[in-house]
């Protein structure tokens, strides 16, 4: 009786090992290859952290979860959001891979960090994630056998520079209220398109009036000191000059709490302006309480200056393009 009883467990035990692979490999979840190709990206809005994209996406899977239950994390205006599917069902490819897409339009949210503005680079995110099947019933692999975008893609203002998609885990540490739910995990497919602005725009539109209102006020110093009232004009309307420009880029910036590169750059032009005033006060009182002195050495030795002061002026803002 014992020796049956023994059969009998080890033979149930040996069916259940048999089928312990089969559990194992139902336990894996669904990839579902995701791909998406951009077609336009339109009112970008630095101000007011958003964007415009219009593109098509499309899914391939094998299973019978549908991943195109979806919801794009990072959209806003959903009233003015569009998702028209290819097919109303999905289509079974000759690779036995099901299929089916969708194009989208609509408004997208990003946070931009303008620490580095005029140089400032931006990578515009699209978030989808399965609003149903956690991460260990569904991920999203990154489709790599199609291009991401429009070849004639352009974006006035902005330089292309590459677009990627990545696939990631989204946790929610919450039950949304729900005490007999718990927090899960979801995949994320994300595309990134790499943007930058060009150096056209640095070298042209802002640093070529700045450099041309520094010379101005340097040019105060080749100015013979006896003409005091000529040598101080040039740096006060340098000055005005320089807080003029300043709020002209500024006004297209949103209110932010920390210096952006432009920023540090004007900083470093004030204080050189600060610093010609300085000399130009020192040289007129030595020129007042000297009698006879005719001024020649001063005017010497403020071209030197002059010089040197530009040369710092350039090295600083180099410093500051590279490091800051």
């Amino acid at each position: 009786m014992r020796q049956a009883i023994v059969v009998i467990i080890s033979g149930i035990l040996g069916v259940l090992g048999a089928f312990a692979p089969l559990k194992a490999a139902s336990a894996e979840p669904q990839k579902v290859y995701t791909g998406i190709y951009l077609m336009n990206v339109y009112d970008l809005d630095v101000n007011e952290y958003s964007f415009y994209a219009d593109f098509y996406l499309w899914f391939k899977w094998k299973g019978d979860r549908d991943p195109t239950n979806i919801e794009f994390v990072n959209s806003i205006e959903k009233w003015g959001f569009t998702q028209t599917m290819f097919h109303d069902t999905a289509l079974v490819l000759p690779d036995g891979y099901f299929y089916n897409g969708m194009r989208v339009e609509g408004r997208f949210y990003y946070s931009f960090a303008l620490s580095r503005f005029p140089l400032d680079r931006h990578s515009l995110d699209i978030r989808l994630e399965n609003v149903i099947h956690p991460v260990d019933s569904l991920i999203y692999v990154p489709d790599t056998t199609s291009v991401y975008q429009r070849k004639d893609l352009v974006i006035p203002g902005w330089s292309i520079e590459k677009s990627t998609i990545t696939s990631h885990v989204n946790f929610y540490e919450t039950g949304f209220g729900d005490s007999s739910q718990r927090a899960d995990r979801f995949s994320n497919c994300t595309f990134h398109l790499l943007i930058s602005r060009p150096w056209s725009y640095f070298l042209l539109k802002l640093m070529l009036p700045l450099i041309v209102v520094i010379c101005a006020s340097l040019g105060s110093l080749f100015i013979h000191p006896v003409y005091i009232d000529a040598r101080t004009s040039l740096p006060i309307g340098g000055l005005l000059s320089c807080v003029f420009l300043q709020q002209a880029y500024s006004s297209a910036l949103p209110d932010v709490g920390y210096m952006v590169l432009m920023d540090k750059i004007y900083l470093l032009s004030y204080l050189l302006i600060a610093a010609v005033m300085f000399r130009l006060i020192l040289a007129g009182n030595i020129l007042a309480t000297r009698e006879g002195h005719s001024g020649e050495g001063i005017l010497r030795r403020d071209k030197i200056l002059a010089i040197l002061f530009f040369v710092i002026f350039l090295l600083g803002t180099l410093a500051l393009v590279i490091f800051a």
